[in-house]
């Protein structure tokens, strides 16, 4: 019978919950060696969950594909390289289930809003789709505001390449450090694109010296507008990031 702890059963059952019905059923009678009939999907969960020996297996089994991993962890708040294999899902997917249990005992974010920026942080949003749009705001408000609209109205999920020219980060002699992060862009399972964003943070002496965002530029393109269809990575040089502190 199974062996999954209470954090592990409950994971299983949201990513089962995301394979098709016919992969889900097939994975029922492997799992059970076809002894148990069922007649739901939610039964074929449960069946699944009770006669798995433990998650790791359950993971690795062929019908449990990548693609559903990557998704699942997405939907978790977990950024993956669009790239990684299923080996690197599956660690990371166990990894999260084990570190929920003392996710409790971690000190609460502090909550997204304009406390996160200067008050004349400035953002500007370049958008290929066919043709260029671009858009530029100010002050700490509006900035916080579009870029909560980004992942809340609009539904984006940025997964960032955190693996080999996806990520650069830089400091000037002035406190300032700069960050550059490309990847890729989801709506629900679907992909939409690639983004480059490059933001740079400064302390703030007056708020406990806590970091604080000082603008952030954001390039993103559409599929249907992608020309170069490597892994997205990062086109700053230093010295193009270290210019954007002017």
């Amino acid at each position: 019978m199974s062996k999954l702890s209470v954090k592990e059963e409950s994971g299983c059952r949201r990513l089962l919950t995301m394979l098709p019905k016919d992969d889900l059923l097939a994975l029922k009678d492997t799992v059970t060696n076809r002894l148990i009939a069922v007649e739901s999907a939610e039964e074929a969960v449960q069946a699944i969950i009770t006669y798995s020996q433990d998650a790791e297996e359950l993971l690795k089994r062929k019908k449990v594909h990548r693609d559903v991993i990557f998704k699942y962890l997405a939907n978790e708040g977990v950024a993956m390289p669009p790239n990684a294999q299923k080996y690197n899902l599956v660690r990371r997917t166990l990894e999260l289930w084990s570190s929920e249990e003392n996710t409790t005992q971690v000190q609460p974010v502090q909550n997204w809003g304009p406390q996160r920026f200067w008050q004349d942080v400035r953002l500007r949003l370049l958008l290929h789709a066919g043709e260029q749009r671009v858009e530029e705001f100010n002050g700490a408000e509006l900035v916080s505001r579009r870029l909560h609209a980004l992942v809340g109205e609009e539904r984006l999920l940025f997964c960032p390449n955190l693996e080999g020219l996806g990520l650069k980060c830089v400091s000037s002699p002035h406190g300032f450090v700069l960050v550059a992060v490309a990847g890729t862009i989801h709506r629900d399972s679907v992909w939409l694109g690639i983004f480059e964003q490059a933001f740079g943070l400064i302390r703030s002496p007056l708020d406990s010296n806590r970091w604080k965002i000082k603008f952030v530029n954001v390039k993103v393109e559409a599929q249907s507008a992608i020309t170069d269809r490597h892994l997205p990575v990062i086109t700053y040089d230093s010295n193009e990031l270290l210019s954007l502190c002017n």
